[in-house]
């Protein structure tokens, strides 16, 4: 099995943002060993505070957004960085190449009992006609990420990344301390009848929503025998689909704060957009492909649906 290192270059990627992406690996693996500790290490559990999201924050939260944060500032090739815990950019370099966003425990929710979570990040060229401690360096639309992936925290840690080419997954090798080529390429099956949302929103959805959902479930031949798969993380919701099709959904609803429901744009639907479509699968958001939205804030949401081909469609088709 072949090296990340090894990979990257065989792809053609330039050597500062392969240091780049090594600098952000060799911090998830410090996540991954604070997350395998669990309450040995005294990191589960809740904090008084809550982050710009209105989510009550989990000690591991701020513990990895810290570990994260500090690295990349650290690294002179960072001009920016922007995490979903913090209220705004920070700035690092200002000359550096590159800016990087991150949510550093997606499905932060599961870390009290052990469930799935995940570090998600992406890579974007710096703006040299904008200060390197403005927001505006993010407000660039999804097809200018150069790289786009996440590690997913459990029995073994993957990295599931892509910098423009082929969605490749990796395993971290404890033995030697890297990342390993596993899968050469995921690709996301055109057709499943796999899908993952949180059903309890039903009541909240607009009609056109609940119709497709009352087809998929009790009318439509077409989808019978659709089976919810749903982990309350969208990284290993994602990662099943990336492995074996179905589709991951977050419809807007009718409740204050959710009118575009609760995906943030830069942080989860763009990185998880980018590895869908080379994957060979599709992300919309209101019929329109995701990575083509035009970001106006830092945390700004959108409804997501990604993933097969022949469900994203069909979803599309009646809602939209």
């Amino acid at each position: 099995m072949k090296r990340l290192n090894k990979v990257l270059k065989e792809d053609g990627v330039e050597t500062d943002l392969i240091m780049l992406i090594r600098t952000i690996l060799a911090t998830t693996k410090e996540i991954a060993f604070r997350v395998s500790q669990g309450e040995l290490a005294g990191v589960l559990g809740s904090t008084l505070n809550e982050n710009i999201q209105g989510e009550v924050q989990k000690k591991l939260d701020v513990i990895a957004n810290q570990l994260l944060k500090d690295t990349l500032i650290d690294d002179d090739l960072v001009k920016t960085v922007a995490s979903e815990e913090e209220d705004n950019a920070v700035g690092a370099h200002p000359e550096g190449k590159y800016i990087v966003a991150f949510d550093p425990l997606d499905g932060s929710s599961n870390i009290d009992v052990n469930g799935q979570i995940g570090t998600i990040f992406t890579i974007y060229p710096a703006k040299v006609d904008v200060p390197y401690d403005s927001d505006e360096q993010f407000n660039q639309p999804g097809t200018n990420q150069v790289c786009a992936g996440y590690v997913l925290y459990g029995p073994s840690s993957l990295l599931v990344m892509s910098t423009g080419g082929p969605t490749r997954c990796y395993t971290h090798d404890l033995t030697h301390g890297g990342f390993l080529l596993t899968k050469p390429e995921l690709l996301v099956p055109s057709k499943s009848r796999e899908f993952s949302v949180n059903m309890a929103n039903y009541r909240y959805w607009d009609e056109s929503t609940q119709v497709y959902f009352d087809k998929l479930l009790y009318t439509s031949e077409e989808f019978d025998k659709s089976s919810i798969r749903y982990n309350a993380a969208m990284v290993g919701d994602v990662h099943r689909i990336l492995c074996r099709g179905g589709v991951f959904m977050y419809p807007q609803d009718t409740r204050a704060g959710n009118e575009n429901g609760k995906i943030r744009l830069l942080y989860e639907a763009n990185p998880l957009a980018m590895l869908t479509e080379n994957a060979g699968g599709i992300a919309t958001s209101k019929g329109r492909r995701i990575l083509d939205i035009q970001p106006d804030d830092l945390h700004q949401r959108v409804p997501v649906i990604l993933g097969s081909s022949e469900p994203v469609n069909y979803f599309d088709s009646i809602v939209y």
